[in-house]
């Protein structure tokens, strides 16, 4: 790979923190996420018979009944994915993170459009999740975190320069 589409990963890789970041601070810091935020968030989706079938069960049995636990979670592993971008650390990890998170949120929202719409509806609901999904798998490929982070010089590969 060149070293302008390395950076290029680079610098949507750190961006791409810098939005997880956003997502994150308010959860971890606040008390609302935890206390009732995240219950409405899935009692909305199971409510309005967004999720796929098979996932249904995780969200009633399981994010239903620890909402809390769950929303701790949720918080913790977006500032995870979130710092580990930014800092260019064990991006590969915190891609396997965000990929993972980016599915279940699509997985659980998959049929906002309604049963029986149209193919094109249900991704295009899902703008939101899977081109952030697809984006961890290309930071996870290209090793994104060696150039202008720490896995680099924590590895002693190449890095960029400015």
């Amino acid at each position: 790979m060149d070293e302008l589409a390395r950076r290029a990963i680079a610098a949507v890789r750190i961006a791409t923190g810098g939005i997880f970041f956003l997502f994150a601070e308010y959860k971890v810091v606040g008390t609302e996420w935890a206390h009732g935020g995240f219950e409405g968030w899935i009692r909305g989706y199971v409510d309005g018979g967004m999720p796929v079938g098979f996932f249904r069960p995780v969200l009633t049995g399981f994010a239903l009944v620890h909402p809390e636990l769950c929303a701790r979670l949720v918080a913790w592993c977006e500032m995870g994915i979130a710092l580990g971008l930014l800092l260019g650390l064990w991006v590969r990890a915190a891609s396997i993170g965000g990929a993972a998170l980016m599915a279940m949120m699509a997985l659980a929202t998959w049929y906002a459009p309604g049963h029986g719409a149209a193919l094109w509806k249900y991704f295009g609901a899902n703008l939101d999740h899977l081109p952030l999904l697809l984006l961890f798998v290309i930071f996870y490929a290209a090793r994104a975190g060696d150039v202008w982070g720490l896995d680099g010089v924590t590895k002693g590969r190449p890095k960029a320069r400015l």
